[in-house]
């Protein structure tokens, strides 16, 4: 996968999973979810981080060949 997505590409899919994440750990610690709901939220979330994670070690890989990518600590925090 990651010979085939760009770099920009790449920045979007992190920062959007990231902000999906801060979204539905929001959602899952209101009072809005139903009871009968939790669970299957909870998979969303689990499924969200999997994402995500996946996506960073693509990132971390491409980062140590590519020195045009910001730190991934700065792009998630908004820095870059």
């Amino acid at each position: 996968m990651s010979e085939n997505i760009s770099n920009n590409a790449l920045i979007l899919a992190l920062l959007s999973l990231n902000g999906e994440i801060a979204i539905q750990k929001d959602y899952l610690e209101s009072d809005d979810i139903p009871e009968e709901d939790i669970s299957d939220e909870e998979e969303v979330l689990e499924d969200l981080e999997q994402a995500f994670m996946e996506f960073v070690d693509v990132y971390k890989a491409r980062a140590k060949t590519d020195d045009s990518l910001p730190e991934l600590d700065s792009l998630l925090a908004g820095d870059a």
